[in-house]
């Protein structure tokens, strides 16, 4: 299998092409690419985010736990309401609503553990970016229309709108604090976020509930993958919330199945789940050496807060209702659906892949993935088959779904609601693997392959 990268931005793609290309390991690449579209990126997710990552070393599959942490105290929420689709979803949102990041902590010990490139040089491309301004892409512009409400608040309307309107396509992001971040984080390493100035500086937002014990506490955590088989092959993903080890035994064979019948037994094996929209972003490398790192990040949609001079917004994880799960208590990792995930079969590593995307993360990565595994597609055909996601409400399906199939669902009694075009809703999957590589267009997403 060849070396190559996928990223949620194009920009972010070629970074890890250079680091790949300058010697350094898939780790690197991916630190590199993370680091960079928290500048590129900033309408998907950010620097004070949480994360996942599934890493392959060549002997050894693990997962990093890089998710963000409860803090000691509770803070208030804000709620606010944004049309998503044809629904009014209400997010909590607010300094209150802000986890204790793991993004910087989980990127410095993917370096530490298996990166070979020096940590500044990897800070490198995501400065570059900041200095230079970086062009809004059409899927992104479309999220900033969508969630203008959020991002029009404090900072962000003067980072992300342009005479009382939102930022379109094309047009240049000027972030001059990320400079000032990023530079601190080349200087001081990921520590800066939690023992350095950008501790300093995120604990003087003003109703912040964390604390500089909650910082400095905070541990990214190794653990074991989940591991399935899947026709033929072994699936080394996440499990927990994210539902991938469930859900992936259910799929049929879809290989020889009408198009009718292929999109039936999508939506038979999908079991609906609430939707909401927070956002995410997905990067995977794959290096000349066969090693492998998927990491997919997310601020949640977002505090609507932003540490001042810095141009970093906050997470709104603790407001995520989407991921509440039991009772954590301070210091627990929260829960998370994302899903880095990796393939294997008899010769070794087969695909690297991962998704944005809540709720639909689950069902776009297994899509892609059986479209690649089972039925044989190369990566960019896969990725940009039209997706089904079903709802306990109804059906979601983008232009392209088989008509017959949608027919026949609503012949049953189910609420087929129909898309006019492809959209960041039904996910954003990024994969490198023997059958090619592919950012989603509906992320505006790239790939390249050495």
């Amino acid at each position: 299998m060849r070396a190559g990268v996928a990223a949620g931005h194009p920009a972010t793609a070629e970074v890890g092409a250079e680091i790949l290309v300058d010697g350094g390991t898939a780790a690197d690449a991916v630190v590199a690419m993370a680091l960079a579209s928290c500048v590129t990126e900033t309408v998907m997710s950010g620097l004070l985010a949480g994360c996942h990552a599934v890493v392959f070393d060549g002997s050894r599959v693990m997962n990093l736990d890089g998710f963000a942490a409860v803090p000691s105290d509770d803070g208030d929420l804000v709620e606010l309401p944004i049309p998503f689709g044809d629904e009014l979803v209400v997010y909590s949102i607010g300094a209150g609503s802000c986890a204790v990041p793991g993004l910087p902590g989980a990127l410095g010990e993917l370096w530490e553990r298996l990166g070979r490139l020096p940590w500044a040089r990897l800070c490198e491309p995501a400065i570059g970016f900041a200095r230079s301004r970086v062009p809004i892409p059409e899927m992104h512009a479309r999220s900033l229309e969508m969630f203008g409400e959020l991002y029009a608040l404090e900072r962000g309307r003067e980072l992300f709108a342009r005479d009382d309107r939102m930022l379109r396509e094309g047009e240049l992001l000027d972030q001059p604090g990320l400079v000032r971040t990023l530079e601190a984080l080349a200087e001081e390493g990921a520590s800066s976020v939690y023992r350095g100035s950008l501790a300093e500086a995120l604990l003087g937002v003003d109703g912040l509930v964390i604390s500089a014990d909650d910082l400095a506490g905070y541990r990214p955590i190794w653990r074991d993958p989940a591991v399935v088989d899947f026709h033929g092959r072994r699936v080394a993903t996440r499990g927990g919330l994210s539902g991938v080890p469930e859900l992936l035994p259910r799929l049929p064979h879809l290989a020889g199945l009408t198009a009718t019948e292929r999109v039936l037994a999508l939506v038979d094996a999908f079991e609906p789940v609430l939707h909401a929209g927070e956002h995410t972003t997905n990067m995977v490398a794959v290096d000349a050496h066969g090693r492998a790192c998927v990491l997919t990040h997310s601020l949640g949609v977002g505090a609507g807060v932003w540490v001042p001079g810095f141009d970093t917004q906050l997470n709104n994880l603790l407001g995520e209702s989407d991921i509440a799960h039991g009772e954590p208590r301070s210091g627990d990792h929260l829960e998370s659906r994302m899903a880095p995930t990796l393939v294997f079969d008899g010769d070794g590593l087969e695909l690297a892949i991962g998704s944005a995307g809540a709720t639909r993360l689950r069902t776009a990565l297994a899509t892609v993935l059986a479209a690649i595994v089972d039925e044989g597609l190369d990566a960019e055909t896969a990725v940009s088959l039209p997706r089904v996601h079903p709802t306990p409400d109804v059906v979601d399906a983008e232009p392209g779904i088989d008509e017959s199939a949608l027919t026949s669902l609503e012949e049953t009694g189910r609420t087929v609601r129909r898309w006019d075009r492809l959209h960041h809703y039904f996910g954003g999957v990024s994969c490198v693997g023997r059958a090619g590589a592919a950012g989603d267009p509906r992320r505006s997403g790239a790939a390249i392959v050495l």
